[in-house]
């Protein structure tokens, strides 16, 4: 990977480098494919998708005015998915007043066989600060399924608030939302930029 291509790129103390960089649809569909029907990937709702299914999903996002997919690297090694949307084009539309700076999140951590202790929560750390690295987000808005304990935990981690549980036509889900200023009043991490 050429340093032109990391969108975002920070260091945990005790984990190393992670950054961001664009996802492409074709290269990286046999790398999806075993990340979102791995059984630990429950909750992102593609357990049966075949290869073609991924290459068409992320096909679809890639030619998507308001919504983008990223791979994320640790130690320049795919290990997480991240994508982010326009909720007031996409995913929440009519289920909650967006505000101009709103970003929808999703974050999907790749499977391990060696997990790291903290791992996870510095993936949810580097996905919120690649977006907040653009100036014009001001508030991260996710919703997670409302059974996705360990998420709701993360996410409350890096400054989340939960709303309220709205219905989506594919789940009941945990309306959350994080501010820039709380953010980095949970994280420390203040002015994330690139």
């Amino acid at each position: 990977m050429s340093t032109a291509e990391t969108l975002y790129s920070r260091v945990e103390a005790d984990l190393g480098t992670f950054s961001v960089r664009p996802l492409d649809p074709f290269a990286d569909a046999e790398l999806l494919h075993g990340w979102i029907t791995h059984p630990k990937a429950s909750f992102w709702m593609m357990q049966d998708a075949s290869l073609p299914d991924v290459e068409r999903e992320y096909m679809r996002i890639a030619a998507h005015e308001h919504h983008q997919a990223f791979i994320g690297l640790h130690e320049g090694r795919p290990a997480f998915l991240m994508e982010t949307y326009d909720p007031s084009e996409l995913e929440l539309v009519g289920l909650y007043d967006a505000r101009p700076g709103d970003v929808g999140m999703h974050f999907l951590v790749a499977p391990s066989d060696t997990p790291l202790h903290g791992f996870t929560r510095a993936v949810i750390t580097t996905v919120m600060a690649a977006v907040f690295a653009d100036p014009a987000t001001e508030r991260v808005v996710v919703e997670p399924d409302v059974a996705n304990t360990a998420v709701h935990a993360l996410n409350e981690a890096v400054g989340f608030v939960p709303e309220r549980q709205v219905t989506k036509p594919e789940k009941e889900a945990l309306l959350s939302f994080c501010t820039r200023a709380q953010f980095e009043a949970a994280t420390g991490l203040a002015g994330a930029s690139i």
